[in-house]
């Protein structure tokens, strides 16, 4: 399928060149490539209080009596790992998940509080926190507005129950409108929803109704997924057993292209294949990852890039406490060469509205990656599937819809 999420939340780069390790104090083999001007910060809360069907995010259930460890560790690892953004100030900081809203908020406060001791946050221009909408009462939204929090992220995926019930959610689309209602008494006016589709047995009626429920509640960011069926997940092994059906690829097309139409005739701008956003919207913390801004995760699972290196924390809670708990990194980590600097920024930007700089890969990876890319780009240059005007590609509203085939051919294999 050629829409996938590629946030930091659950944001996965394949380990397949370059020298890993796991990280005890081992930093100082590897120099940055570029001084930091500007620098993200991901903090991974991987409590849930039960698991959706389709997801594969690192999370777990019934552990909450590890989560004042957990914040502890997380403070410990931030001082731990500061030096790796080299005094940059953190411009974004995103709190995803697993589900941050079921920190408990004496602890939520805690980090805060900490953090700030750390960080300026009047000088962030975001800071998300995502959260699910039954944990959205009226006093955990006047609770979040007290925070530095200046945007919320919610994981709506549906406004129709029969489709909410099926993936295992536990909100009603009832309870997702009052959330949204209830942030905004709250004071926040910067609110995102996730979307899903190409949900088994679900109509382009059914998706044109949950995009105008989202258009109605006039939103300033909306994210929308096509549903994958990740190995291991409750959804992948029904439908190997035959219980579900998936979306087939002519479907898919005519769920994009009614997402992409109906949110664009209300305004939206597609900055990104899942992303749409009203003018001066866009997701900066996103946009750090699109846009090779080097950020540090915090956490089990947490990703990390400092434009030579990439970090990733153990997918395992008891993992990761016991090394934070121990002083160490809990890491592992891949020196990146410079193909692999090259593929991930084929894939990251040709994602966005932007496209792929040509001469900016010609002088972060030389001249012939340049031509290498434009020759790779000739034949779907041809068929209309790419633009490419003022040495830039991007894909055209065609190439969007086979993205992932356009994608894989430019990038370089040895």
């Amino acid at each position: 399928m050629y829409l996938q999420n590629v946030s930091q939340n659950g944001f996965f780069f394949p380990f397949t060149e370059g020298k890993h390790f796991w990280g005890r104090d081992t930093d100082k083999e590897f120099s940055p490539i570029f001084v930091f001007t500007m620098a993200g910060l991901y903090v991974h809360i991987p409590f849930c209080r039960s698991r959706c069907i389709y997801c594969d995010f690192y999370s777990t259930t019934g552990e909450e009596r590890l989560q004042g460890r957990y914040v502890e560790a997380l403070l410990a690892e931030w001082r731990m790992r500061r030096s790796e953004l080299q005094g940059a100030p953190i411009e974004t900081l995103y709190m995803g998940g697993g589900t941050p809203s079921q920190l408990s908020p004496d602890l939520l406060r805690h980090f805060f509080a900490e953090m700030g001791g750390e960080i300026d946050f009047s000088r962030c221009r975001e800071i998300t926190v995502e959260v699910n909408p039954d944990d959205v009462t009226p006093r955990y939204a006047s609770f979040l507005a007290a925070l530095p929090v200046n945007r919320i992220s919610m994981g709506v995926q549906s406004f129709s129950d029969t489709h909410l019930q099926f993936l295992h959610r536990r909100h009603t689309a009832t309870e997702a409108i009052a959330a949204i209602g209830r942030l905004r008494e709250a004071g926040f006016s910067n609110i995102s929803i996730d979307l899903i589709y190409g949900l088994p047995g679900q109509t382009l009626a059914d998706w044109e109704s949950d995009l105008q429920q989202a258009i109605a509640l006039d939103l300033p960011h909306i994210s929308a997924y096509h549903l994958t069926y990740e190995a291991g997940t409750p959804i992948d092994r029904l439908r190997r057993e035959g219980k579900v059906e998936e979306c087939d690829e002519e479907l898919s097309l005519r769920f994009f292209e009614r997402l992409k139409g109906s949110l664009e005739a209300a305004g939206y701008e597609q900055y990104e294949i899942s992303n749409f956003a009203r003018p001066g919207c866009y997701a900066r913390h996103n946009l750090s990852y699109w846009q090779d801004i080097p950020y540090l995760g915090l956490g089990a699972a947490a990703h990390s890039y400092d434009g030579a290196v990439r970090r990733c924390n153990p997918s395992s809670l008891t993992h990761y406490l016991e090394c934070i708990e121990e002083g160490v990194s809990a890491y592992e980590a891949e020196k990146l060469t410079p193909d692999t600097r090259y593929n991930d920024r084929v894939v990251t930007a040709l994602r966005t509205r932007w496209g792929l700089d040509l001469d900016r890969v010609a002088a972060d990876f030389g001249e012939m990656r340049r031509e290498y890319c434009l020759r790779m780009a000739r034949p779907h240059i041809e068929n209309g599937m790419l633009a490419y005007t003022d040495q830039r590609l991007t894909l055209t509203r065609r190439g969007v819809f086979i993205s992932d085939g356009i994608i894989s051919d430019l990038l370089y294999v040895d």
